[in-house]
């Protein structure tokens, strides 16, 4: 349902509103970044991409830097940095020169062409990558209404299964990915933590709403 909040926008909601908080592809591998061994938490957003301040490709991807990064364009599209932190775990664990049998490349693990068409010129560059892939995650959102699992289902088969399916397509990888990010979003334990984050059936509807924070954004949630 839909209501009217105290500054005259409309909020798109399924739960009663929480308090405001900060939410919800060709490209040679020569130029991926250094990864470091072990990368830590991870997270995420419709704007064009932008340039933050000395960024080097480079450089190292710390676990500091990738979480400023994340904390950074999460803040930009407004999409809830652990909704992202989570599809970052499970494409890639972080890794930023991450490559799958399907072509899939970086740390969001953008096709090429999807790349191509969120105007990335670097796939494998960190900012890069989670920027357009944070972007493209926002319009699944956007498109389904809030419902996080057609939302993953078509960034990781394409919004055209999910529409010719009326929901997440009976793919075993896609209900398995739909599965893993949604347990590590809802149970905040990582998708690769062997079990700990608790099942979640693979019928379930996990439903987000719209709120808008303290600036005045509109901005995707689930609680």
């Amino acid at each position: 349902m839909s209501v009217v909040d105290e500054h005259g926008h409309r909020v798109y909601i399924n739960v009663e509103p929480a308090p405001p908080k900060p939410v919800l592809r060709n490209v040679s591998a020569k130029s991926a970044p250094t990864v470091s061994p072990a990368i830590g938490p991870v997270i995420a957003g419709q704007s064009p991409p932008a340039t933050t301040a000395g960024d080097d490709s480079s450089a190292p991807l710390t676990n500091e830097r990738l979480e400023e990064l994340i904390k950074t364009v999460s803040e930009r599209h407004n999409v809830d940095p652990a909704l992202v932190r989570a599809v970052i775990r499970t494409e890639s664990n972080g890794n930023p020169a991450a490559v799958s049998n399907r072509g899939a490349q970086g740390l969001m693990q953008l096709m090429p062409s999807t790349a191509m068409d969120l105007g990335v010129s670097n796939i494998f560059n960190p900012q890069e990558n989670i920027d357009a892939g944070v972007r493209y995650l926002r319009q699944q959102l956007v498109r389904y209404n809030g419902d996080l699992d057609k939302a993953l289902a078509a960034y990781n088969a394409g919004p055209g299964a999910v529409d010719r399916a009326g929901g997440v397509p009976k793919y075993r990888q896609t209900q398995e990915y739909v599965r893993k990010v949604t347990n590590s979003y809802l149970a905040g334990a990582p998708a690769h933590a062997g079990g700990k984050a608790a099942a979640i059936p693979a019928a379930a509807s996990h439903p987000m709403y719209q709120t808008v924070d303290a600036q005045g954004h509109v901005v995707w949630v689930n609680n």
